[in-house]
């Protein structure tokens, strides 16, 4: 006589996802710690509690930018251009008034070498620009209106490729602000990333709107996108707050990656549309307003 084993079946319903709760609780306790440590941290350590209320009023500048794309249909090529162009100029003045004095100043104190000072500080601007090349060739990301500069970027939405690129512009200006907070000089240069991160935030959005997005998806894109600056910049001033010897390469460092992402991204695209007289333009009011506010902060 055979007989046959029955097993209970489940009747249409899914099985229990103990999995999927397991992950949450344990993505929730991660990022419950990293809160907390990221609290703990700006209470104790002064200087990287100014650098991150630097970065976040950087970022907050960034939405205002972004947020103005409300009120405007259209904004003219020339315009976005001379715009572009007095973003370059504040960040071109940032690099060297704010990051790469500063930093041959310290290199010649620990050095007795005016030759190795500035050779060091050059060896770091070239590291720093290095540092964004690679991450230009590896990160696929897409340019405001060049295009797709990596095969596999087609395998991305091309929204999320916008984000990639604006986070890119946004990374060497955080990591800038907490270097330039760890070395004790960072009010400056703060303000002048906060001045050209409005306009930058506006030119985001109406690049975005521009290429067929939503006005909704556009801001928020462009206020999310600033919380990389106050996050880098955290990330810049706890690296270095206690370093002496690294903190030149540091503020080095950080300026040769603002001067890659001025040359080969922004000046470019400024210039791109045939408006280079007024992108021009705007890159010496920047520079000179930069120049302005590092003297009298």
């Amino acid at each position: 006589m055979n007989t046959r084993i029955l097993t209970p079946t489940r009747s249409g319903g899914s099985r229990f996802p103990l999995n999927k709760i397991l992950g949450a609780l344990i993505l929730i306790a991660g990022l419950t710690l990293l809160t907390y440590q990221l609290i703990v941290l700006l209470q104790t350590r002064e200087l990287v509690r100014y650098a991150f209320y630097a970065g976040m009023v950087a970022a907050a500048s960034t939405a205002i930018g972004a947020s103005m794309a409300v009120f405007a249909n259209r904004i003219s090529d020339r315009m976005l251009d001379s715009l572009m162009g007095f973003g370059a100029g504040v960040m071109l003045a940032a690099s060297i008034f704010s990051l790469i004095l500063p930093s041959m100043e310290m290199m010649q104190g620990q050095t007795s070498s005016s030759f190795l000072s500035s050779s060091q500080v050059a060896l770091a601007v070239l590291l720093g620009a290095a540092m964004m090349l690679l991450i230009e060739k590896l990160v696929p990301h897409e340019h405001f209106i060049k295009g797709n500069d990596s095969v596999s970027s087609t395998r991305l939405r091309q929204s999320w490729l916008f984000v990639l690129a604006i986070a890119l512009h946004n990374f060497p200006e955080g990591l800038a602000i907490g270097a330039a907070y760890a070395a004790g000089e960072g009010h400056g240069l703060a303000a002048g990333i906060a001045i050209q991160d409005m306009p930058e935030g506006f030119v985001v959005a109406m690049a975005l709107i521009a290429a067929g997005y939503t006005r909704v998806f556009a801001i928020s894109i462009g206020v999310l996108t600033g919380l990389a600056e106050p996050a880098m910049a955290i990330i810049g001033a706890t690296l270095l707050e206690f370093s002496t010897h690294l903190l030149p390469w540091g503020l080095a460092g950080a300026a040769g990656a603002m001067l890659f992402v001025i040359s080969h991204e922004i000046i470019p695209e400024s210039h791109r549309k045939g408006h280079e007289f007024f992108a021009t333009n705007g890159l010496i009011l920047g520079f000179v307003l930069m120049l302005l506010l590092d003297t009298a902060l």
